[in-house]
Formats: C-alpha cells, structure tokens, sequence
C-alpha cells in the first residue's frame, strides 16, 4: 500500500469527495461486531492509521480501532477527553507500532442520529487537526463519515473498504474477543473480502475448464495417432482387419478410462497449483493447498501479545493447512471445519494464508 493505491477495493457511496478515505476489512469487521453491544449503549471507538498523499490526492487510511475504555454509557452529555485518548496511546503502541490515532468513532443506541454540537465540541478538542475523522453509526446502522476541514466537520459521500494483510488488527481482535462478546454466528464476512474470493474462484473455474479440455484434445490426437499407425500396417491384409477392428474397440475403451482417471487427477492439480498462483498475484497472499497424512500437530502460536494463552484463541495457518487439516489438528475431527470458517468469515475455507491468524471457536 505504501505510496499506491490499494488493489482491491469495495466502494461503498459516493467517492468523489476529497480527501479519499479507506477502511482496511478487518477494521470493518470489528465495527460490525461492535454493532450488536452498540444497540444497548454507547461505543466508542479511536481509529488509527496515517493521513497521506498519492499521486497528488489526500488520502486517509484506517488500518486499525481501539475500543474507549471507562465511557460513562449512562451520561446525558457526551464526556469524552484526554484522559480517554492518552489511555488508548498506550494501548495503541503495544498493537499498531508506528501509527497513530486520527479519530474517533461512535455507535449510538436508540434513535437515528446525526451529528449534534457535543460531538462536534469532542473533535474539536481531541482532533483539531486537518483531515482527523469522525465516523457515527446509529441504531438503523447508518453510517456517517466526515472529515475536519476549514474548522468544521463536513460530511462525506462515501468511502473504500480494501482488502489487506494486517496481523496488528487481528491479533488487537483476538485480545478483546471475549469482552466484547463475540460468537460465531455474530463474525460479519468483509464485503471486499467476499467479492475478491468470488473473482478468484472464478478464475480457478475457468482455469480448470481450460485445462481439462486440453487433456481431452491430446488424448484425442493421441488414439487418432494410434488407429493409423494400426490401419497403415494392416491395410493390405483383409484377414486382419477383424483383429484391427477388435484392438481399436479395446483401445479406445482403455483411454476412455484413462482420461477420466486423468481428467479427476488434473482437476485436482490444478486446483492445488492455480490456487497458490493466483491468490498471490491478486492479493498478495501465500496459499498452499496440499493432502496432509492425517498426522497432528501441536498449532503453532503467535508471539505478538506475550501475555495470551497458548493456543486457546487463535491459531497460525502453516504449509499445506487446510480448513479441515487445521480442524482435525486442533480438535481431532473435522467437524468444527465450518465453525472455523464462520468465525472468520470465510465464504471459501480454501482461501487461506500461511501465517494468518484464524479465530477458533
């Protein structure tokens, strides 16, 4: 991402405002899951990233959250200060190094709202800066973005979700899963995510039909060769032609046979082979698909946050996992294989990364 535009995005409104502002899906997925506690009270949330230009146009980038903690839910008046910001400083430098805090959002229960003189009296004290973000979300799910220009806060039209790795904003979700409540059937699949997967099963399709008809031409090709190698030899001896005809018969029933067993084994390569290619080429993404003996293993865990248990909350794909491979690894059996893939939103369980951190149920 650093100093381009991302390369797979999701638009959602209008983007024709300036600055251009892009939420990474990860980021959005807990925003999502925030909403279920936001029905009941007050959330607050500091957004992290960078301001930044390319190729001559503002950007803002939102590549993590932190939850606000000790927000008084049951105040009338809206009681947000420093002391609340430098809390989430700290926070934010054991989990995002090197970004910073560039604005805030709230989910608000009860009736749609927009933006009131409390609000605006908040950012103005916590985020004076040029281009500092605010994002509303009411009880109807709106969203609302603006952006801080000419001393006041203008609303935007719309804005990017893009698709990216961000270990940082997983492994901050996997430390605040329990607080915040989460259950599979609450875990929210990107939208950017989920159209990107689409293309890249497409590709495969297509990849995989291209393929199998090759195999069927040459096989094809090769048995022509075969029964005119056979005619050319016989053809001045009409008392063989009979055993011509009978050895053709035989023949082309054993091809038939070995092109299906082919056309079964090249689907299956393919689908190992294209699947690793094409991931990392339209999202950067290492993905290695590859039949396991069934052996366990310890899951290997991360070291980002010394403090979580071992292997309670998430695990770290490696070479040749599979959803069903990681499912059997951790539990025994491959029946937690869709849990799995619900807690992390997961369309195709396929499309997975060695090195990313999967959520367990």
């Amino acid at each position: 991402m650093e100093g381009q535009f991302p390369k797979n995005v999701k638009q959602v409104g209008n983007v024709s405002d300036s600055p251009k502002i892009y939420v990474e899906d990860y980021v959005d997925t807990y925003f999502n899951q925030l909403k279920e506690q936001g029905r009941e009270s007050l959330v607050g949330v500091f957004l992290i990233g960078k301001n930044t230009v390319i190729e001559d146009q503002e950007c803002i980038y939102v590549t993590g959250a932190v939850q606000m903690k000790d927000l008084d839910p049951e105040s009338k008046e809206l009681d947000i200060g420093k002391e609340h910001l430098e809390i989430a400083r700290t926070e934010s430098k054991e989990y995002f190094h090197g970004q910073d805090i560039i604005g805030w959002l709230l989910i608000m229960p009860g009736h749609p709202v927009g933006l009131s003189g409390s609000m605006i009296r908040v950012h103005e004290k916590l985020f004076p800066e040029k281009n500092s973000l605010f994002m509303l979300i009411d009880a109807e799910d709106e969203e609302q973005i603006f952006t801080y220009k000419f001393h006041e806060l203008m609303q935007m039209g719309g804005h990017y979700i893009f698709y990216e790795k961000n270990p940082d904003m997983q492994s901050y979700m996997i430390s605040e899963r329990k607080q915040i409540g989460v259950t599979p059937s609450e875990v929210v699949e990107d939208r950017a995510a989920k159209d990107f997967r689409s293309t890249v099963r497409g590709q495969l399709e297509a990849r995989e039909q291209r393929r199998e008809s090759r195999y069927v031409y040459l096989t094809s090709v090769l048995l022509v060769i075969v029964v005119l190698a056979i005619g050319i030899s016989t053809m001045n001896n009409y008392d063989k032609m009979n055993s011509v005809q009978t050895s053709i018969e035989t023949l082309s029933s054993a091809m038939q046979q070995s092109s299906r067993e082919g056309n079964g084994q090249a689907e299956e390569s393919a689908k190992t082979q294209e699947m690793g290619k094409n991931s990392l080429e339209n999202a950067d993404m290492q993905a290695e698909q590859s039949k396991n003996t069934g052996q366990q293993m310890e899951p290997l865990v991360s070291t980002v946050q010394e403090d979580l248990e071992e292997s309670e909350d998430y695990y770290v794909v490696q070479k040749g996992d599979t959803l069903d491979i990681i499912s059997e690894k951790v539990y025994g059996t491959i029946s937690k294989t869709d849990a799995i893939r619900q807690k992390n939103g997961l369309e195709d369980g396929n499309l997975i990364f060695i090195g990313q951190k999967l959520l367990l149920p």
